[in-house]
């Protein structure tokens, strides 16, 4: 994959704050763009006879490191194992090696950061409760000396001894926090607050991903961080709105009566594999359709505006961000605006490139169809970076194209798998 300035990106990652998290891009891949089994013909695992079953790497360098279960198609069974090699991780010497809790962990956001984490070498432990994470997103790492998965709920108290804490736990798409609104804002109150109460027992350093959300429907574009934003506090969105903002104002409250050190991420629309494809997000719903063949759906006349970051960029934000000595809010995302029509024609025309590379001739063309506009659905979101740019020294590097033709490979084997 080839940067804005067309230089190939080989590491994601960098080394600033006296923290290294640059990590080479062929090692991430092999951990999301990996088959969960191979198949065989036959009972008799003879290997000749054992195939990928979807094809994800291209040349299969870290084959080492794939899944060992097998399918087997005679009977649509598969026989799990626990025997496959984990992926190299860092060796830090202790000094250097810190105790991480990730909440939600096991979600899109989380999951991808967990690995970033262990392949640098931390001890990191993951909180959560898989209403929307899973435990395939970070199942590769269960059983490592350095790996620790628990299920609990953010809301009821929990101990540990750590010394960073990424809070991501919370639904963070539109069906499943409206699914139970209640629940979603006490997660973001009740999760946040015992976090905070943790983060000060232990003196970790504390960060919370917050959310673009908290502009709501804004009337100042692009968005910087010193905007407080226009939100309607009785809509079916602002169980997760107004949760973010209150759960932002208890980070700063907690940080100028107790002293707590704290960061807050503003994120911006991110996508990239492992994305739950139900979770009615427009990246997935517009790369699903389309590999399927079906029509595309964009919700109003699709003149509203999205900015799309790609999910490693995201991660380099977060980790720069809790290193850094910036303590006030951080908007995490890109400039790389699109109207949400436009996005799915360039959605489309992707899907399309690949299915050619592989010989795949799809039925029909696809469609675009518009649909009614959701409710406080905002028009404009791109995010104000000067900020991120000038504290942390920190840009996106993935161009929407490059990190939507690997998410569309990503789908277009889970489809082939059976996983989605």
């Amino acid at each position: 994959m080839a940067d804005f300035n067309g230089d190939q990106i080989l590491t994601v990652g960098s080394q600033q704050f006296g923290f290294d998290s640059e990590v080479s891009v062929d090692v991430l891949r092999s951990l999301y763009l990996r088959p969960h089994y191979v198949t065989t013909s036959s009972d008799a695992e003879d290997p000749s006879e054992v195939k990928d079953h979807a094809h994800f790497l291209q040349g299969h360098q870290h084959s080492a490191y794939q899944s060992k279960s097998i399918y087997h198609a005679e009977d649509n069974t598969i026989s799990y194992t626990t025997l496959s090699r984990f992926p190299p991780v860092r060796l830090l010497p202790p000094s250097a090696r810190k105790r991480i809790l990730v909440t939600g962990g096991a979600g899109f956001v989380g999951s991808h950061l967990v690995d970033r984490l262990m392949i640098l070498g931390h001890e990191v432990h993951v909180l959560d409760n898989f209403f929307t994470g899973s435990k395939t997103t970070v199942s590769h790492w269960v059983g490592h000396p350095n790996f620790e998965l628990i299920r609990h709920d953010v809301i009821e108290p929990f101990m540990i001894e750590c010394d960073q804490i990424y809070h991501l736990a919370c639904p963070a798409s539109p069906p499943h926090y409206q699914f139970n609104a209640v629940k979603t804002i006490k997660t973001s109150f009740m999760g946040t607050l015992n976090m905070l109460g943790l983060a000060k027992r232990t003196k970790a350093r504390f960060l919370i991903t917050s959310t673009s959300e908290v502009y709501g429907d804004p009337e100042v574009h692009p968005q910087p961080e010193d905007y407080w934003g226009h939100v309607n506090p009785i809509g079916p969105r602002a169980c997760y709105d107004e949760g973010k903002r209150v759960a932002e104002t208890l980070t700063y409250g907690f940080h100028r009566q107790d002293g707590v050190d704290v960061r807050v991420a503003r994120i911006f629309n991110t996508y990239g594999p492992r994305m739950n494809p139900a979770d009615g997000r427009v990246v997935s719903n517009f790369i699903l359709q389309a590999l399927r063949g079906e029509d595309m759906t964009v919700y109003g006349d699709g003149n509203q505006t999205r900015s799309f970051q790609y999910i490693h960029d995201l991660v380099d934000g977060l980790i720069l961000l809790m290193n850094s000595n910036e303590t006030r809010p951080v908007n995490i995302g890109t400039a790389e605006e699109f109207t949400v029509l436009d996005f799915a024609k360039l959605v489309r025309d992707v899907v399309a490139k690949v299915q050619a590379e592989d010989g795949i001739k799809p039925p029909k063309k696809v469609e675009i169809v518009h649909k009614p506009m959701p409710i406080d659905d905002p028009q404009k979101r791109r995010p104000d970076t000067t900020r991120a740019k000038e504290t942390l020294d920190w840009q996106p590097r993935w161009p929407v194209a490059a990190g939507v033709e690997e998410m569309v490979r990503y789908y277009a084997a889970k489809l082939v798998e059976g996983s989605i």
